[in-house]
């Protein structure tokens, strides 16, 4: 026997307003039952376990034990500064002079996340 993993909760102040950021993150919908509002939202992503945002009272205090990890469709400086564009902000930068590592950033609510090299990326780079 296994277990399957559902769904990534991530605890927030406005379970609504961080799916519809993560939504336009990731390009998949909240799911439509979702309403400004409510408790409990949805992203429904195509592949793996969904997005669950869950309004909880404390607000966030420290560093996530465990977070997301980007490998965008674009470069990771693109999608850095698209990511940035929607609201989210820069936390540490973790990238190299010789095109590796990755950029830390926060969503709307301070939960960290990684953008990693895109598969173009690890492609140009030189071995």
């Amino acid at each position: 026997m296994v277990s399957v993993v559902q769904n990534v909760a991530i605890d927030c102040s406005d379970a609504y307003e961080l799916a519809i950021f993560w939504s336009r993150v990731t390009g998949c919908p909240v799911d439509p039952e979702g309403r400004p509002g409510d408790p409990e939202v949805r992203v429904l992503l195509e592949e793996g376990p969904l997005l669950y945002f869950n309004q909880v009272p404390e607000p966030k205090k420290f560093k996530n034990r465990i977070h997301l990890c980007l490998r965008p469709d674009t470069t990771r400086e693109e999608e850095v500064e698209r990511l940035l564009g929607l609201g989210a902000t820069l936390v540490a930068d973790r990238r190299n002079p010789d095109g590796t590592g990755w950029a830390v950033l926060a969503d709307p609510e301070g939960n960290e996340f990684c953008v990693l090299r895109s598969a173009s990326d690890r492609a140009a780079a030189p071995s």
